[in-house]
């Protein structure tokens, strides 16, 4: 298995003690990318990735290589410590540059462990506004540690085990779990977006060379009933209600 770690932490304190803590439990070959190494500029709000085409952000070259890296990985692990009550900027700028997947899903077969670290609070909101992402990019499952260590030098790793373990088991399975009603909601608002009259040409682009516009979900992701009937009528009702 090949995992690739993204770090959003500026520094290699507690959110990367407990990186290293989490590989020791995870079976598989990890390429290790630091943000702060990275030196993505900050996003100009253009919107040209998402209404022409990432190819056309202006930061293209800085970006699309991590992007083609998760789509490499078999498993992403994706860190931030927590800064004023939210991820750090670098993560933020990252997500910011990637807003496109959020029209365009193309994670559908990946799963994530996201690990979040603070000093004093705010840990779970932070990884679930992760966690929350990685479902709108398509992600299949999303694993969670979110640690207070309160300045502690050493941390207590009992419950970083045993999530670090469910995730590499989960992965190796290969096993792919059902997704939520909200996650087949949202995707059926972009593919209904993709056949408007005036669709954001990028989307419509996707949408149909995928194929993805015939089908209810990802189509490696099985639905059962309850949830594929979910999908066609959120789908009739948001052709007829997204102008």
């Amino acid at each position: 298995m090949k995992y690739l770690v993204i770090n959003g932490s500026p520094r290699e304190k507690n959110t990367w003690k407990i990186v290293k803590q989490a590989e020791k439990n995870i079976e598989g070959d990890f390429e290790e990318i630091h943000l702060m190494g990275v030196n993505i500029p900050l996003c100009t709000g253009c919107t040209r990735c998402v209404m022409e085409g990432e190819e056309n952000c202006p930061h293209f070259d800085k970006v699309n290589p991590l992007v083609e890296k998760i789509k490499q990985c078999d498993g992403l692990i994706i860190t931030s410590p927590v800064y004023a009550m939210n991820v750090s900027g670098l993560l933020k700028n990252f997500f910011d540059h990637t807003a496109y997947i959020f029209h365009r899903q193309d994670y559908f077969t990946k799963k994530a462990l996201v690990i979040v670290s603070t000093a004093g609070a705010g840990q779970k909101k932070v990884a679930n506004y992760i966690d929350e992402s990685l479902r709108h990019w398509g992600f299949n499952k999303v694993y969670k540690i979110a640690y207070a260590c309160g300045g502690k030098e050493t941390l207590e790793n009992e419950e970083i085990d045993k999530t670090a373990k469910k995730f590499s088991d989960d992965v190796k399975s290969k096993k792919l779990h059902p997704p939520k009603f909200g996650d087949v909601l949202f995707f059926n608002v972009w593919k209904a977006m993709a056949l408007t009259k005036n669709p954001i040409p990028a989307d419509k682009k996707f949408w149909l060379d995928t194929g993805l516009i015939n089908h209810d979900f990802g189509p490696e992701v099985k639905l059962n009933p309850i949830k594929k009937a979910f999908s066609k009528l959120m789908f009739f009702i948001l052709k007829r209600v997204i102008k």
